[in-house]
């Protein structure tokens, strides 16, 4: 008779949490919230075989109507991945949603919700909003990693970094780490994405803020890949499926190239890799990006008039370390000039370099008498192994006591009136504690 009962009640929690049910196994990975404009925002989805997916949505608090994204069914040569567009929005408004894959409810143990931008301009004051970042997140896989101990560690960042609710993650490359067995073959590249999105402890941060990126080498190809590796076209499409930028290359220009606004700050996202000549290659006025890309930055900074021009780049850019990939190593040195040259000829202030690469963090800065000032904020890694020899690098732009050798991610916190806008810059180690705090000012 126990049995029985026990049957029972086990039967009746199933029926009552779809979570448990046959369709919500069919999840693979997700939700995840892409950009975030003010008429329209991207939920990203994965399931694991052919299904419809899509998700409804309604004002958070509110039970007056719901609204429903396009449907989507998922198949195999794009990863089983879905982009569902919320389109019945209004600016300046907080979402709560759910995902239906095969028309049944998933129920999930963590916060879904999503955010339309607000319109602000003209009204008052820019809104203040929090910007999470950081680069390379290593996932290990036994049978595919390199042997020793295991290079990846410490996944609970992402919890750490979800409950910071923020309003947006930038990822800055290296958010995958394709390996031997991926980079050569279609097949390869999309297991090792899937493979890396589902970690569980990253999905709560995925479903609840809005996720825009770059890459680097290990998510275009092989370490230190350039424009020659002949699978790019492959790792973009890639790239184009499993995240969601508002666009992936503008106007013809290619490559993983986009731009966004998010409050007062102008944010463009560069690609270092699809035009990259290769570090070994010797030859005068080498390009890290491009000319045709060069010439996008230069003319979206010019055009700017957003108080704070965020440039998301895989290398650090200031550090003159001269180490790894950075503008200042393997001849990239004229290009960077070039940009510094162009900022201070036309004297845009407030630009701000997001980048990554070295698994370790600093924050560089370039100050001149009479010239804009100049930041390069550096995060990373996530998950990967981490620099200890950080520290000991010659980068003479370097702010004193902001190295950090562990793994680590950075929170920006934009705020203040009108004119007197900042940025708190926060640095948070794997445990989630404070590692130091840096205020900029707006020039």
């Amino acid at each position: 008779m126990k049995k029985y009962y026990l049957l029972l009640i086990i039967s009746a929690y199933l029926i009552l949490n779809p979570v448990f049910s046959q369709e919500s196994s069919i999840l693979q990975s997700g939700p995840m919230i892409g950009y975030a404009d003010m008429q329209e925002v991207m939920i990203w989805v994965q399931t694991n075989k052919n299904a419809e997916v899509y998700v409804e949505y309604s004002i958070t608090g509110s039970r007056e109507r719901s609204f429903r994204t396009n449907t989507v069914n998922t198949k195999k040569e794009e990863a089983f991945t879905a982009k569902l567009i919320a389109d019945s929005v209004v600016p300046g408004t907080k979402y709560t949603y759910q995902v239906y894959i095969n028309n049944e409810l998933i129920v999930l143990p963590y916060r879904t919700e999503f955010q339309t931008q607000a319109i602000w301009k003209y009204r008052g004051n820019p809104p203040e909003f929090r910007l999470l970042t950081g680069s390379c997140a290593y996932i290990n896989q036994v049978e595919h990693d390199r042997l020793g101990k295991p290079y990846g560690d410490n996944y609970e960042i992402f919890k750490g970094m979800a409950g910071q609710q923020a309003d947006l993650t930038l990822w800055l490359g290296d958010n995958v780490y394709l390996r031997e067995p991926d980079w050569n073959t279609k097949t390869g590249i999309l297991a090792r994405y899937t493979h890396s999105r589902s970690t569980k402890e990253l999905q709560a941060l995925l479903a609840s803020t809005a996720n825009y990126a770059i890459w680097d080498d290990h998510d275009f190809g092989p370490n230190d890949s350039d424009r020659g590796f002949y699978n790019k076209n492959l790792s973009l499409e890639a790239f184009s499926l499993f995240f969601g930028n508002p666009t992936v290359g503008v106007a013809d220009i290619e490559g993983a190239i986009t731009s966004f606004q998010w409050g007062d700050a102008d944010f463009f996202l560069l690609d270092d890799r699809w035009y990259r000549q290769p570090d070994k290659l010797t030859a005068e006025n080498k390009t890290m990006l491009g000319e045709k890309q060069l010439q996008w930055l230069f003319d979206n900074l010019v055009y700017s008039q957003a108080t704070f021009k965020i440039v998301a780049l895989g290398g650090q850019f200031l550090s003159t370390a001269g180490l790894y990939e950075s503008y200042f190593s393997h001849g990239f040195a004229a290009e960077r000039q070039a940009i510094i040259d162009f900022i201070y000829l036309h004297n845009i202030k407030n630009v701000i370099f997001l980048t990554g690469d070295v698994h370790f963090t600093e924050i560089s800065v370039l100050k001149a008498d009479g010239k804009p000032t100049i930041w390069d904020l550096t995060f990373s890694p996530f998950t990967a192994g981490p620099n200890s020899q950080g520290s000991t690098w010659n980068n003479t732009l370097r702010v004193p006591e902001t190295v950090v050798t562990e793994r680590n991610y950075g929170m920006i916190d934009f705020k203040g009136p009108s004119k007197e806008r900042k940025l708190e810059v926060r640095c948070f180690n794997a445990a989630n504690e404070q590692k130091w705090e840096y205020i900029i000012n707006q020039e």
